[in-house]
C-alpha cells in the first residue's frame, strides 16, 4: 500500500526537529518512531495514531477516527484517522496525542 507523500512531509515537519525521532517503512506504509517506539504511521491517505487503550476508545468519538484494523486484526490502543480531516491543526493535535502517550514508554 502506498502512502500520501504530502502527508508524510507534513508529519515529518512536525516530528523531525524532536530528539529520538526516525521514520521507516512498515505495514506497507511509513512509520514514525520515537526512541524506537512506533508513534504514528501513514496507511494510504490515513494516519494511524498510537494512543493507548483508554485514550483510543475516547478518540473514536472524534471526527474521522475509526478503529484500527490491519488485515482483519483489531489494533487495540490505536486509531486510524481519515486523511480528509487532517488539516494542519488537526494533524498536529493527533501527533501531539501520540507523542504524549509514547513518551510514557521506555525507549527500545
Amino acid at each position: 500500500m502506498a502512502y500520501d507523500e504530502a502527508l508524510a512531509e507534513r508529519v515529518r515537519d512536525l516530528l523531525a526537529p524532536l530528539p529520538g525521532v526516525s521514520d521507516k517503512r512498515m505495514f506497507g506504509g511509513l512509520a514514525f518512531l520515537t526512541d524506537g517506539n512506533l508513534t504514528v504511521a501513514l496507511m494510504g491517505d490515513d494516519l494511524m495514531v498510537r494512543l493507548g487503550r483508554d485514550a483510543a476508545e475516547q478518540a473514536l468519538t472524534r471526527p474521522g477516527a475509526r478503529p484500527c484494523d490491519i488485515g482483519g486484526r483489531l489494533m487495540r490502543g490505536w486509531v486510524l484517522v481519515d486523511g480528509a480531516v487532517l488539516d494542519d491543526d488537526v494533524l498536529a493535535g493527533w501527533v501531539d496525542l501520540a507523542r504524549s502517550f509514547v513518551s510514557t514508554l521506555p525507549p527500545k
